[in-house]
């Protein structure tokens, strides 16, 4: 018998057992090796002798190796122009990939399944009749298959109809950034956040935001939604007390303290706002509402999905439901998700652990009147999880509360 593999819709994969003195039809259009010597980038790598190129040069026997350890990995290959993929060979060394997708994009960021598995087994994978299009195509590896090492591929063949030849480029080399710890993923971030509570990705001009939205936390305030209720405006208040003694909100300082755990106004009203938008615009009170955001919210959000083995969707993810319920929250809703689904570090495939994280973001958004409406997760993160784009590349489109939103950059 001979074993065939095959793509079916949606991403599904079926083996098929054709017995010797059956053929399969060819498709009636000549098929070309389109993938050869184009320009290739990964997710991580160890070095020259395993980069990404090293998989779609003209040698069998060089080969792309990732960075080892769990979690997801991929190798991207830039067709040239947008071409149609019939057809993906993967020949894969010991270090192969249990759960992992073929997939087409059109602009590098956003991804269609054009095949998936979880029972990959190593060795060649001929993959036929995928029917995809996009000037690129990727192998996004989620699941190891070996015990240790990450993934490594010594081929990734794309076949395609022949058309006009593109013109010959050595093949590329290197790794792309993947995580909050980039200044501009975090800038990406920080206007993902803007778009949800503030409705503007400028989120530089809103230092000066006050009100009372009706949650029961009192004043709602500057980058991240400080709180009157929940300590942390008090905070910023302090901070901006020692570093700049006798500015217009320390007054305040008193009224902050008997009011923190209350959504009471009183010794607040009718001055306290102005004086925070006032206060806005002085420099030194910008930077204290940044180095708070990071320190009680960004920092500890990031390191965490950084142990749990999550790229740039993740670490988001985990970071605005800091913002929205705290870390303590977010570390509830996180043992919620652990409880359907593994992480990463725990040999788990990050999308399913990511879907299960935003379902328990939704169960405990929804248990909040004034945040009962999850269009910020369901909308924009889940939207990027849909798009498999775990590393929040650019061009980037979701919706917030209705509102549009586009960031362009890479």
């Amino acid at each position: 018998m001979r074993i065939r593999r095959v793509a079916l819709g949606g991403g599904i994969a079926l083996v098929l057992c054709v017995p010797p003195a059956i053929s399969v039809a060819a498709s009636a259009t000549p098929e070309k090796l389109i993938s050869r010597g184009r320009p290739a980038v990964a997710s991580s790598d160890r070095g020259g002798r395993w980069e990404a190129g090293q998989a779609t040069d003209a040698d069998p026997s060089t080969r792309w190796e990732s960075a080892a350890g769990p979690g997801t990995q991929w190798v991207r290959i830039d067709l040239g122009a947008v071409r149609a993929v019939d057809r993906v060979l993967l020949r894969w060394s010991d270090q192969y990939a249990k759960t992992f997708r073929v997939q087409t994009s059109t602009d590098g960021a956003n991804w269609t399944d054009v095949y998936a598995t979880r029972t990959g087994d190593g060795g060649t994978d001929d993959l036929k009749r995928l029917g995809g299009s996009g000037r690129f195509v990727r192998v996004l590896a989620t699941q190891r298959g070996a015990g240790r090492g990450g993934y490594s591929l010594f081929e990734i063949k794309a076949y395609g109809p022949a058309a006009a030849p593109l013109p010959a480029t050595s093949p590329a080399t290197g790794s792309l950034a993947a995580g909050l710890d980039d200044p501009r993923k975090k800038e990406i971030a920080l206007e993902l956040v803007a778009s949800a509570e503030n409705s503007t990705l400028a989120w530089r001009h809103e230092y000066g935001y006050i009100e009372d939205i009706g949650d029961g936390r009192g004043y709602t305030a500057g980058l991240v939604g400080f709180c009157s209720g929940t300590s942390d405006l008090l905070a910023v208040v302090e901070e901006y007390t020692r570093r700049e003694p006798g500015n217009l909100l320390a007054t305040y300082l008193p009224a902050l303290r008997t009011v923190d755990g209350s959504d009471s106004h009183a010794g607040l009203d009718p001055g306290f706002p102005g004086a925070w938008r006032a206060a806005a615009r002085d420099p030194v009170f910008q930077k204290v509402q940044e180095d708070e955001r990071d320190t009680r919210y960004f920092r500890p959000a990031v390191r965490l999905a950084q142990a749990d083995d999550l790229r740039a969707l993740g670490q988001f993810a985990y970071f605005d439901a800091a913002v929205m319920h705290g870390v303590s929250g977010l570390t509830a809703i996180r043992q919620s998700a652990l409880a359907h689904a593994k992480s990463p570090a725990r040999g788990g495939d990050e999308i399913a652990y990511l879907n299960a994280f935003l379902d328990a973001r939704v169960r405990q958004m929804r248990t909040e009147e004034a945040h009962s409406d999850t269009t910020r997760v369901e909308t924009a993160q889940r939207l990027f999880l849909r798009r498999s784009n775990l590393d929040l590349a650019g061009p980037l489109t979701w919706q917030v509360y209705g509102d549009k939103y586009r960031i362009t950059a890479p």
